[in-house]
């Protein structure tokens, strides 16, 4: 068989040299990649109640100071990773971030004070780093280009329903256990070190499963230098500026969905007289609800984005994301029957920046550069969730917990300003082939 002959997997069809069980074994690592990273608001949330104590006033604060310290670590390696993705391949990266992952789900719930959980948000990075950037990467790398905004969306919808599963069912486990007659300090303790033996078998997975090296040969690799620099540079093309900018945003907004609304939703919960186990679960399911609409959503979206102009999709998303933004800003109470509607609007908001940046990213960075430039790409997401993060923090302890996501709207206005003025000046650029009929 040629080396270059194009596969397929149901409506994807996939680059050459990527067989169907490379993309299969895709699918099911993407499945749990985001959900991994993102329990850890359910865990940090539980672990500064149940087990630090720390008072509720300065939660909020301590929360964002761990995700800027976070931020600052991926801030500082996420080009270098690139860089190592590019020329060590895609899978040994992604199985040592969620060993990373694992390890830090470890440590904890063991953690005695919130100095020592400072630490541990540091292995933390270093797992989102490697995570992250390579699943950024392989996305880009395993679909045919007429495919790409089905897989992205299909990528989506499996990241999705990765964070419900994970966040929902392991968020469930700490009210389990004790109601079984465990502490709420094992039941913590239990529950983060069964996400460490997930973590553990996704690495296995990947590494069996994904495909080996990168998608050019040896000889054809540039140097560590040309990568290093062709990250940003690479912004000189006004397109790949704007997507480093969506990234910005989306990470940001994924972000300050995953922390700020588990945290309101438990507080709401603890102002009602819950335990913290139970109102860690209905904060919960809040950032679950926005995850459904998302995952409702995405396959939606995804075909929309194979077929229009990526910067006018892009603009598009910054609208939706807007709406669902501000919109809370009429919702009093998070735990109320009504709250609903706010947390789906929420979620289209969030998954459809997200899906329109990746898709504008992917169809603009040469091959030969990927790995540095989608890390030039997540460097952007970094500071998004550092600057985001950091002023939410403050603004959710000091003025309403609702402002954090007022915050992330404002900037999704200025980027649908950006977008249209991206569109106006450069016209539409439709370089997606015609997918060949069957």
């Amino acid at each position: 068989m040629s080396e270059h002959v194009s596969h397929r997997i149901g409506p994807i069809h996939l680059a050459p040299e990527v067989l169907p069980r490379h993309a299969w074994t895709f699918l099911l690592v993407a499945f749990f990649s985001i959900g991994l990273m993102t329990f850890i608001g359910v865990g940090q949330t539980y672990v500064l109640n149940a087990h630090l104590g720390v008072p509720q006033e300065q939660q909020g604060v301590i929360s964002s100071y761990l995700i800027f310290l976070t931020e600052v670590v991926t801030l500082l390696l996420f080009l270098p990773a690139g860089i190592l993705i590019d020329r060590i391949g895609r899978r040994s990266i992604y199985a040592l971030g969620f060993v990373f992952l694992g390890l830090t789900y470890v440590l904890y719930p063991l953690a005695q004070s919130v100095n020592e959980l400072y630490f541990y948000r540091v292995i933390y990075g270093l797992g989102v780093v490697a995570v992250a950037g390579a699943l950024s990467t392989v996305l880009v790398d395993y679909p045919a280009e007429h495919s790409r905004g089905k897989l992205v969306a299909i990528i989506g919808v499996l990241s999705g329903l990765g964070i419900v599963v994970i966040n929902q069912g392991f968020g469930m486990l700490p009210e389990v256990l004790t109601d079984a007659g465990y502490s709420g300090i094992a039941a913590g303790r239990i529950t983060h070190f069964v996400i460490t033996a997930l973590c553990i078998m996704i690495a296995g997975i990947v590494m069996l499963g994904l495909r080996p090296g990168i998608p050019i040969q040896r000889k054809d690799r540039p140097s560590a230098r040309e990568l290093f620099r062709g990250g940003f540079a690479a912004a000189r093309n006004p397109r790949i500026a704007l997507a480093y900018s969506a990234a910005f945003i989306a990470r940001g907004d994924q972000s300050v969905n995953a922390l700020f609304l588990i945290l309101w939703g438990t507080h709401a919960g603890q102002a009602l007289g819950m335990e913290t186990a139970e109102a860690v679960k209905h904060g919960t399911m809040i950032f679950v609800i926005t995850q459904l609409s998302a995952l409702v959503w995405a396959p939606i979206l995804g075909p929309v984005l194979d077929r229009i102009d990526r910067v006018t999709a892009l603009a598009i998303c910054m609208v939706l994301a807007a709406i669902g933004n501000i919109a809370p800003l009429l919702l009093a109470d998070p735990l109320s029957d009504y709250g609903l509607i706010f947390f789906i609007l929420l979620g289209i908001g969030q998954i459809s920046v997200f899906l329109s940046a990746q898709s504008l990213i992917g169809q603009e960075a040469p091959e030969k550069q990927r790995g540095s430039i989608l890390g030039a790409f997540n460097v952007s997401g970094a500071i998004g969730i550092m600057l985001i993060t950091l002023a939410g923090g403050y603004l959710y302890d000091a003025v309403d917990p609702r402002a954090p996501f007022v915050v992330v709207g404002i900037v999704n206005i200025l980027l649908f300003v950006a977008s249209a003025l991206v569109r106006w000046h450069q016209g539409p650029q439709l370089s997606v082939p015609k997918q060949p009929r069957l």
